[in-house]
């Protein structure tokens, strides 16, 4: 069975081709740009073995020209990644928001439509284009079922006391606002891995995740459910991040319209794209910050201790929370790459359980790796995550059932 999984952005789309019989990458590759006036293409294809890269810099008017594309290249002598568009199974979209209506992947028909488009007030950025992709894919893979996986699903077993807001409950019953909760395909992905590693069944086992990316969010997982996160309603709660604040002051935004007569639009740059590392010292990029601090920048140093102590509160929160605590798993760009970061945030939870061990944490090695000290009662675990395989395994289970 091959699986397309595709993730449509507002002006891009990130594409990923699977054959799932041993969930092998076929293809895989990038619309930029799309809508203006220079853009680009990058594919990549394995089908015969050996690596074929495409680039290509042209401009796609929408995203059915890009997918028009995409189709042709999966298909096309170039590649040869397949026989033909027909070759597609299925095709499963990444759909950021699920609202409370989906715990779980599901098949697309108009009912599923209808309700992403009714959830747009809650992502308007998101899914908008992750529907306009679903359309196009509908129309350039007739033959493939589609299958939305949503970034909120799994978080949606959330207790009510960790997913409501102190507000008039109204506002929950009549427009659900609540914390949903975001980047829960990765948080999945990493739980299942981490327990095929630990040789023990998730139910049974309180793990805490952390997806440190220019996004980044934590989860506390209880036999095999998320009881709680950091990200809420949207994902500018909780964690500081690249370019997102975290967690502030509610009545923040009032104050910067009052006294710097900031706009609501003024205010949502600033939080969601001016703040975070970038904010305190003037990049998002942790390799830099973490460069900039150690050759004595003192603003970067700054970032990097809101940063950490922010994410070992968390760690202490989730700790009582689970109630206990077997295993800590870092995952995504920073959480997968940066020992530095990893060893601070570990620092100081000795009475958690939790002890790195310095030599195991120093390298960065391919696959899962144990960083924990051999007498931590806390394994600590670094798990590559993969979103694209995670939305193809859940893809081709709906289909299956």
């Amino acid at each position: 069975m091959n699986i397309l999984v595709i993730n449509s952005g507002s002006s891009s789309i990130k594409y990923q081709l699977f054959d799932m019989s041993d969930e092998r990458t076929l293809a895989e590759g990038v619309v930029e740009k799309i809508g203006e006036q220079t853009g680009a293409l990058t594919h990549e294809a394995y089908g015969s073995g050996e690596k074929a890269e495409i680039v290509e810099e042209r401009a796609f008017r929408d995203h059915h020209e890009g997918l028009v594309r995409i189709g042709e290249l999966l298909g096309g002598p170039e590649t040869a990644a397949l026989g033909g568009a027909a070759d597609i199974a299925a095709v499963g979209h990444r759909v950021v928001h699920g609202g409370e209506t989906f715990q779980d992947p599901t098949i697309i028909d108009d009912r599923v439509m209808e309700v992403i488009r009714e959830n747009i007030p809650l992502a308007p950025l998101h899914n908008p284009p992750n529907l306009l992709g679903i359309e196009v894919a509908m129309a350039i893979f007739p033959g493939a079922t589609q299958v939305a996986v949503f970034d909120t699903a799994f978080h949606q077993t959330l207790p009510m006391a960790a997913f409501l807001y102190a507000l008039p409950f109204e506002l929950y019953e009549k427009h659900r606002v609540r914390r949903y909760g975001f980047h829960g395909t990765s948080h999945a992905y990493v739980c299942e891995r981490a327990s095929a590693y630990l040789k023990r069944p998730l139910d049974g086992l309180r793990l805490i995740t952390l997806h440190l990316g220019n996004g980044a969010s934590m989860a506390a997982v209880k036999n095999g459910k998320c009881i709680d996160t950091t990200m809420g309603m949207t994902p500018l709660g909780g964690l500081v991040m690249g370019t997102r604040s975290g967690d502030v002051d509610p009545a923040l935004p009032f104050f910067l319209a009052d006294h710097l007569n900031m706009s609501l639009g003024d205010i949502d740059r600033l939080l969601n794209r001016e703040s975070g590392l970038k904010g305190i010292c003037g990049s998002n990029d942790m390799r830099d910050v973490i460069d900039m601090a150690e050759a004595g920048n003192e603003r970067a140093a700054i970032a990097l201790d809101v940063y950490i102590y922010r994410i070992r509160k968390f760690i202490g929160a989730y700790a009582a929370a689970l109630e206990g605590l077997d295993a800590l798993i870092f995952t995504a760009g920073v959480g997968e790459n940066a020992p530095y970061i990893r060893r601070r945030c570990c620092e100081g939870l000795a009475h958690l359980g939790i002890a790195p061990d310095r030599a195991r944490n120093a390298g960065n090695k391919p696959g899962i790796s144990e960083i924990s000290a051999g007498d931590s009662r806390v394994k600590v675990l670094v798990v590559p995550t993969d979103e694209e395989l995670r939305i193809a395994q859940e893809t081709e289970r709906v289909i299956r059932k």
